[in-house]
């Protein structure tokens, strides 16, 4: 084995089977230089922090935003030693500008996702439920259903968390019929996620890269559904006939609940126009819809402070909330701004600059030219998929868009898929997954849907086949 490819074979190693694309190395590349040794046993150290989140109670974004900064010293080092003081600069001022596209396009959506949950629209849905007196095997399906359709349009960790919660509520501590419905919701959401540019970070990414347009990711519509469908079908017969007696719930929605959701698609609407028809990134129009959300939350505020009783901005800071009366206070929306997943926003910073700053060393075209000329795409393709149920998705997917393989829609379809549902393969292989382990704990576990994973897989391969079947004209 040639010195060279070892530490492009140990990053292989780390993100198995990462793609990038099929171009020639950097004009200057450090692959077989000390400072990329060094970058990437950082990463490698770093994400293995990542991966033992659970175990060691540190927050993912605090490895990694280290590990970058560390990279990019390393890497302006080095061009400083051969007399560049202008190339590093210009290379992370690109991946800077990436973040901040999706970062404030992820905090326009998370904003509004708070601000739903927080007029009581998601409690409704499951005090809707859980109130209706289905059979166990009835709400494995509902359950299923709405994860399926509700993760495109909100997150696939949100969704899988608001119907786990009425799984819990149902089935109590009935582990023949949680397990399987827990399994489903996350199958579901995560399949769901895969045809939407809104349902999943990956076909964000995909979207905003330009790679895919907005109209384009609805052919994966019977591919996801497939996928789902084909292990719901397995887990079904798991299921007890049982039908357990209603519970007593009810929910009333907050003033405004259903305009905070017309405002939702109001935004949608304006990312897909910005990019679609003005050629503009899909951020501005989520930013512009922020703002609306923001105007509507000063009328909420103005009314709700009217009702309450208390008109002065520094009154409210004072009193707690107990002594409000009804034990709330005043809608605010730099409440729900604060509740954004922040960590997770984080987490995508240093992830995009490390992957970013191993591409200026020249590791994903070696792995480009490991994968996608000699393996193949579809090959390739397909193991990203697998690769992202171990490691996150998130830093696969970016660094196949990285470096831009030159394959056909087809396969960029066919990536963006696989990328998408491949983390059903194991309850740590998406934040699904992981969300729902937290919440049905000791009950839905690691080893309860390993159990099942060969139903999963099943559903993988299946939605593959469809997907060529179906989409044949894009390849």
């Amino acid at each position: 084995m040639p010195l060279r490819q070892i530490p492009a074979l140990c990053l292989l190693l780390f993100l198995p089977f990462t793609a990038s694309a099929a171009t020639a190395l950097t004009e200057t590349s450090f692959t077989t230089h000390w400072v990329g040794y060094a970058c990437v046993a950082i990463f490698v150290i770093a994400y293995a922090l990542v991966i033992a989140e659970d175990k060691i109670h540190l927050s993912k974004s605090k490895p990694v935003i280290v590990a970058a900064g560390l990279i990019w010293m390393l890497i302006a080092l080095a061009f400083m030693r051969m007399g560049d003081t202008h190339s590093a600069s210009v290379a992370i001022r690109h991946s800077l500008l990436e973040f901040a596209e999706l970062m404030l396009f992820l905090l326009a959506a998370m904003t509004y996702i708070n601000t739903m949950q927080e007029r009581g629209l998601f409690d409704a849905l499951r005090g809707w439920l859980v109130t209706r007196g289905f059979s166990l095997r009835t709400i494995f399906w509902v359950t299923g259903v709405l994860a399926f359709f509700i993760s495109p349009v909100a997150d696939n960790m949100t969704t899988a968390l608001l119907l786990s919660a009425v799984v819990l509520a149902v089935g109590g501590s009935q582990i023949k019929f949680v397990v399987p419905a827990c399994i489903n919701i996350v199958v579901a959401a995560n399949a769901g996620g895969a045809f939407s540019p809104f349902g999943d970070i990956t076909t964000l990414m995909v979207w905003q890269k330009g790679v895919v347009d907005f109209t384009e990711f609805f052919v994966l519509f019977v591919p996801s559904l497939v996928n789902w469908l084909v292990p719901a079908l397995c887990l079904m017969w798991a299921v007890p006939r049982a039908k357990p007696a209603p519970l007593d719930e009810a929910v009333v929605l907050r003033k405004g609940a259903f305009r905070v959701m017309f405002l939702f698609g109001v935004t949608i609407a304006l990312a897909v126009s910005a990019h679609t028809l003005l050629h503009l990134p899909p951020v501005l129009g989520m930013m512009t819809g922020l703002g609306l959300l923001k105007l509507f939350g000063y009328y909420l505020q103005h009314r709700e402070r009217t009702i309450l009783g208390y008109r002065d901005r520094e009154a409210d800071a004072v009193l707690e909330v107990s002594e409000w009366r009804d034990g709330r206070k005043p809608f605010d929306i730099f409440r729900q701004v604060e509740r954004a997943e922040w960590d997770t926003l984080l987490f995508f910073y240093g992830i995009i600059l490390c992957v970013g700053g191993l591409g200026t060393l020249g590791y994903l075209a070696l792995l480009s030219q490991a994968l996608y000329l000699d393996l193949g795409a579809t090959p390739a393709n397909v193991l990203v998929g697998v690769a992202s149920a171990v490691v996150d998705n998130i830093p696969v997917m970016y660094a196949v868009l990285t470096m831009l393989p030159d394959m056909s829609h087809g396969q960029w379809l066919l990536v963006t898929l696989t990328a998408g549902v491949g983390g059903s393969l194991l309850s740590i292989g998406s934040a699904a997954g992981v969300a729902v382990m937290g919440q049905a704990r000791g009950i839905y576990t690691f080893f309860a849907h390993l159990k099942w994973s060969w139903a999963i897989a099943l559903g993988y391969a299946a939605s593959i086949v469809v997907h060529f079947l179906l989409n044949a004209s894009h390849f």
